[in-house]
């Protein structure tokens, strides 16, 4: 049975990157051909450059899944730069996409765009409730500007598109990056090295109360093509994730258990907690993807995870 990708011109910016590893893989096992723009070649800040990678290369669908981004660090360190890159390259996308006449852009979003405030089950309704979070909203914003500018330009000129909005991934290909890494990459860079190290005891921060949400990258790019093949929405953007909630105490002592750490885990009470729950409303989802429900479980994905880890752990570590 033919694919609805056979023969299909795909472009898809960042695919040389976490996620966008695992679009171009499972998009190419589809029957599509894929383009990914290098920087060094396409300066996505740059109007003019955007325009001539899309007319050089002529695509039926784009995925905008480049991104500047980072932990508490840079986002703390670069705020301009996150903000800028973000939102310029966001903008070029679109712009250029309407100007080469591609049919359809798939924006992936991100759930800090969500007031900062909000707990619980986050519904896409939600999304204008409030303001980001202080801590990530040179980044946050930038990701809510590309859901009103598809609104806009499908009401113009009438382009199709749709905005995802992912929540937190891990898997192969991550980063582990301390500058850039975010909370399972760290936690499995912290574990692999204590027991390489035979470290007595490792010290984690908070109470482990807090609930989030965790997909594993192949299954978030699954469930990304599916969107981009039967959600056609601009009107709301869409959630991406697992809707299961998982405490950080489960997160970690599922990483421990698959590590094999022996040593003694020390949970540091002062260091706070941040939010108590945070996890996506993955009602829509379901419904548009036709009851797509991510398959694998927290505990296989981190175990593959952390193989893929091991075996690549210099280039891992290495990776901005």
């Amino acid at each position: 049975m033919q694919s609805f990708w056979t023969g299909k011109k795909v472009t898809v910016t960042g695919g040389a990157g976490f996620l966008g590893r695992h679009l171009v893989k499972r998009l190419e096992s589809l029957g599509a051909t894929v383009y990914t723009p290098r920087q060094r070649d396409y300066n996505l800040t740059a109007l003019d450059a955007c325009m001539r990678c899309l007319l050089e290369h002529p695509c039926d669908m784009l995925f905008h899944a480049a991104a500047y981004y980072g932990g508490i660090g840079i986002n703390q360190s670069e705020p301009a730069k996150l903000y800028y890159s973000n939102l310029v390259m966001g903008a070029n996308i679109m712009e250029a996409a309407r100007l080469a006449g591609v049919s359809k852009v798939v924006n992936i979003g991100t759930a800090c765009s969500y007031p900062g405030y909000l707990e619980g089950r986050l519904k896409e309704e939600d999304l204008w409730n409030g303001p980001c979070h202080e801590s990530v909203v040179n980044y946050g914003l930038t990701k809510k500007m590309l859901a009103v500018q598809g609104k806009a330009y499908r009401k113009q000129y009438g382009l199709s598109s749709i905005h995802l909005i992912l929540t937190n991934l891990y898997g192969p290909g991550d980063s582990y990056n301390p500058d850039r890494s975010h909370v399972v990459a760290a936690l499995i860079r912290k574990w692999v090295e204590a027991d390489m190290a035979r470290a007595p005891s490792i010290e984690v921060w908070g109470t482990g109360k807090p609930i989030r949400e965790f997909i594993y990258a192949p299954d978030c790019a699954d469930a990304i093509i599916l969107a981009a093949e039967n959600y056609d929405d601009t009107s709301l953007p869409l959630n991406i994730g697992t809707g299961i909630g998982t405490s950080i105490r489960e997160l970690v002592e599922t990483i421990n258990a698959v590590t094999g750490y022996g040593g003694k885990l020390v949970w540091n009470a002062d260091k706070p907690d941040g939010a108590m729950m945070k996890v996506l409303d993955v009602t829509r989802m379901t419904q548009a993807l036709g009851g797509w429900t991510a398959p694998t479980d927290l505990k296989t994905g981190l175990a593959r995870t952390i193989d893929w880890y091991r075996a690549n752990k210099a280039e891992a570590d290495a990776k901005w």
